[in-house]
């Protein structure tokens, strides 16, 4: 079975940084692409970033670009998400995301095109 569990999310002033984690398991992480999507209260789901599961290709929203960095870790199945210089408006529940059995340079184009996601963790940002 598999499993998409983040972790690290929180209350943040405006200006601050958080990490967020993503462990997988129930599957070789290696041959996924890995992405991070988020959803507002009333919302649409905003397709974050993505990384191939080489590594050699990224995917940011014009919302974050400059901001979040997405990384992998292949040895230990996990996915993060650092962001910094959070604002009001990057207040949302974040989702892990799973595109599995995909080519190394392949991407997501959108929240759609995953197969498994996690359960979410909130970020908060006060202004």
């Amino acid at each position: 079975q598999v499993q998409l569990v983040e972790s690290g999310g929180g209350l943040v002033q405006a200006g601050g940084s958080l990490r967020l984690s993503c462990a997988t398991s129930g599957r070789t992480f290696r041959g996924d692409a890995m992405g991070w999507i988020r959803q507002a209260p009333g919302g649409e789901r905003e397709h974050v970033a993505a990384m191939a599961w080489s590594g050699a290709r990224i995917y940011y929203a014009g919302s974050v670009t400059g901001r979040f960095t997405i990384s992998r870790d292949n040895a230990k199945n996990t996915v993060y998400l650092q962001m910094n210089s959070l604002k009001p408006e990057d207040t949302a529940v974040y989702y892990c995301a799973a595109d599995i059995n995909v080519a190394a340079y392949y991407l997501p184009a959108s929240a759609t095109d995953y197969d498994y996601w996690g359960q979410g963790t909130q970020v908060t940002v006060s202004s």
